[in-house]
């Protein structure tokens, strides 16, 4: 399941309008015990990029955290994964 968040508009270095769309992914764990979410992220350029990292955490709070981090800094495709390797 995916949750549209937010979309972001910016200029990159030479002043081209850019637009971002944030989503956040769902991803349903079962094991014989419990049941929980598993939370990541997907980030699309209006212009073609896209980019997912499924299964990052299980915490609401966490992925909020993070998603919160992506959308005010208007982090696109090309570095989230780099954003979500330092964030954990």
């Amino acid at each position: 399941m995916e949750i549209k968040i937010a979309t972001r508009q910016c200029a990159d270095q030479r002043g081209n309008p850019r637009r971002f769309h944030y989503f956040l992914t769902v991803d349903q764990e079962e094991t014989p015990r419990f049941f929980c979410e598993n939370y990541g992220v997907r980030i699309a350029e209006e212009s073609g990029g896209d980019i997912s990292i499924p299964g990052i955490t299980t915490s609401a709070a966490r992925i909020d955290e993070l998603m919160a981090l992506l959308v005010d800094n208007r982090v696109g495709p090309a570095g989230l994964s780099d954003v979500v390797a330092d964030w954990l």
